[in-house]
């Protein structure tokens, strides 16, 4: 009896990933659920340095300010609810001091151009189609930081708007780093905020304007890919078990499935060795003692400590 569709994907050839990879990751949330998995394994990766990006124009903004060097100056931030807030980064950055938040932009906008340059990988996860325009200064928003609502327009990106975002990020990437790969892939959260009908609207937009991004690239862009993660969600796991409790957001055994899909696709074979290593060590390093002053104890952690030379002897980035 079968109880499951399954989406059919095939094992990509080549550029996959291992630990010699480094591997970019910009988005919605979802993108930080796999960053999460490849940094449990110690595989090198940058995730969201300006925190989770819901819409495609909020990662289009940073990744051209990060190639083009831009500079984040005081008028590019504002005060509001006794915080620093920039409307093209999360509120994870937001500062009681402007001094500081200004340094966090810059600095970690150089670290994506950095990043950017030397990716082997850069996965994109799109959210939504919806974004906020904010009227004073008639410019797109990453995030409204609990500014009145009044003070924004609220817009549904049309299938060309978002192939002409899409493009221009494909674009800047491959003009700095020809060689990295660009998977891109739909988060399977529904932003119900939004309205159900409203939701699945925008979730077709990405979807239609990414494969006529996919149909249209042809040779002279190479390397761009698409992983199912949303399909996945809807169709191989389609029950309310797999979400967690708000019924929006995959549940953490979704997450995993999704992961371990991913892992079948892109994650090269080789890699599977080091990967066993590094998870015996990171549940060694979870391991909580009866007694921490025990013989047994103090050979376990011998044993831990033998381990993460072997590990670190391979792949000297490797840190625990």
């Amino acid at each position: 009896m079968k109880l499951q569709t399954k989406i059919p994907i095939q094992k990509q050839s080549n550029h996959l990933i291992d630990y010699n990879s480094k591997v970019l990751l910009l988005g919605s949330c979802f993108v930080e659920n796999i960053g999460h998995q490849l940094a449990y394994y110690k595989f090198q990766n940058l995730i969201n340095p300006f925190g989770i990006l819901f819409q495609p124009k909020a990662v289009e903004a940073l990744i051209t300010h990060a190639i083009k060097e831009k500079e984040f100056r005081e008028d590019d931030i504002f005060f509001h609810n006794e915080q620093w807030h920039s409307f093209d980064a999360h509120s994870m950055l937001s500062h009681s001091s402007k001094t500081q938040l200004l340094f966090e932009l810059n600095k970690n906008s150089g670290a994506l151009k950095q990043y950017i340059e030397d990716a082997s990988h850069v996965i994109i996860t799109l959210g939504t189609a919806w974004v906020y325009r904010f009227m004073a200064t008639n410019t797109f928003v990453a995030n409204c930081h609990k500014v009145p609502q009044k003070q924004f327009s609220k817009e549904l990106l049309g299938i060309n708007d978002v192939f002409s975002t899409l493009k221009n990020m494909v674009n800047l990437i491959k003009e700095m780093n020809s060689e990295a790969s660009i998977i891109f892939t739909i988060s399977p959260v529904r932003h119900l905020k939004d309205g159900f009908v409203e939701n699945v609207q925008s979730k077709s937009h990405l979807i239609s304007a990414l494969h006529q991004l996919l149909n249209q690239s042809g040779p002279e862009i190479k390397g761009l890919h698409y992983f199912p993660s949303y399909e996945i969600m809807m169709d191989e796991l389609r029950d309310y078990r797999f979400y967690k409790e708000d019924l929006v957001h995959p549940n953490n055994l979704a997450v995993q499935y999704i992961w371990n899909r991913f892992r079948e696709v892109w994650v090269s074979s080789e890699a599977d060795e080091v990967m066993e290593a590094v998870e015996d060590i990171q549940k060694g390093l979870q391991h909580k003692p009866f007694n921490p002053n025990s013989e047994a104890h103090k050979k376990f952690l011998q044993n831990l400590d033998a381990k993460k030379t072997r590990v670190k002897r391979q792949y000297s980035h490797i840190l625990f």
